[in-house]
């Protein structure tokens, strides 16, 4: 059965979360936004396309930092509302230099930083 990004389901805005995860170590790395043309670009060029609800604009992880996501595999959950996209990450996927955005932990109920930005 052929894919049809049509087939999901966006919220009033357009747009389906995505978490992206380091396809070989199940590592998450962030979460962000695609609608339905993001979807069809991720597919098209296995370059992963979001779309950057406070630029308003499509943003191809890595095209100004280099630290690119390239698509494995993408797959839809059981809802059809939300995406995980299975990738290639090249350096940090944050873009506060971490390899992931989620380098914040509480414990304790205390905020510990447990990952510092990559060198």
């Amino acid at each position: 059965m052929a894919f049809d990004p049509s087939t999901l389901k966006f919220d009033d805005k357009g747009l389906i979360p995505v978490v992206a995860q380091q396809h070989d170590t199940g590592e998450v790395l962030m979460v962000a936004w695609m609608n339905a043309d993001a979807v069809a670009k991720t597919l098209e060029t296995g370059r992963v396309t979001y779309w950057s609800r406070s630029r308003q604009s499509y943003w191809i992880k890595g095209e100004t930092s280099g630290h690119v996501q390239k698509l494995v595999e993408l797959r839809v959950d059981c809802d059809r509302d939300c995406l995980l996209a299975l990738v290639e990450q090249e350096g940090p996927a944050c873009h506060t230099n971490r390899r992931s955005c989620f380098y914040t932990a509480i414990r304790d109920g205390e905020e510990a930083e447990i990952m510092s930005p990559m060198v």
